[in-house]
């Protein structure tokens, strides 16, 4: 889905509540980056779909090197000044920019067709060994939602690319379908085990 469908009245009237900075997206934003910085301390991360940068801007505020991309150019525009040179308007199928300890990309997937979004998970796959991920499972509502899967979909195709849920991790505190996806070397065996404890 291309970034005009992501507009003023998309921000307004289609994320639960008008997506504009403020202390509410800023507070879950902040609680998800003092996550990352405390449960991961990545020293480069990518939010792949960034809107307007919110995550992007709580991340940097902690010290963290984060940048973002995102299809919408209103989105963009409207990212905190401050923050503006480390958001940029592109797709996350293209090239991201080089090598990222962390990518994180919450509720992108299921705006994007089947293939696109194949694209997108090859895409992070390729330019780290650590996904932060949510797609809504059960929104069907939204317009822009064209592609909603239940988790065991995404994790097939993170799968194909030797990217495995970590089990050991919770990160509901994004939603209650985010999870973690880390590239693997362990044998099949030893990654059913985790699985099946």
């Amino acid at each position: 889905m291309g970034g005009e469908a992501f507009d003023a009245f998309y921000y307004r009237h289609c994320c639960g509540q008008p997506y504009v900075r403020n202390d509410v997206w800023l507070g879950f934003f902040g609680g998800i980056a003092d996550r990352i910085k405390t449960d991961m301390a990545p020293a480069r991360v990518l939010d792949a779909g960034c809107a307007k940068g919110f995550l992007v801007e709580t991340l940097r505020d902690r010290g963290v090197e984060a940048f973002g991309i995102d299809v919408s150019e209103h989105a963009i525009a409207a990212v905190h000044p401050p923050v503006q040179p480390f958001c940029r308007v592109g797709s996350i199928t293209e090239e991201l920019g080089g090598a990222f300890d962390l990518i994180v990309s919450i509720e992108v997937a299921e705006h994007m067709p089947t293939r696109e979004a194949e694209r997108a998970i090859a895409n992070f796959c390729a330019h780290t060994s650590d996904v932060l991920f949510s797609s809504s499972p059960v929104d069907y509502r939204e317009p822009t939602h064209v592609n909603v899967h239940p988790p065991e979909y995404w994790a097939e195709q993170f799968a194909r690319h030797g990217f495995y849920r970590d089990v050991d991790y919770d990160a509901t505190y994004i939603l209650p379908w985010a999870t973690r996806y880390r590239k693997r070397a362990e044998p099949m065996h030893r990654l059913v085990r985790e699985y099946e404890r």
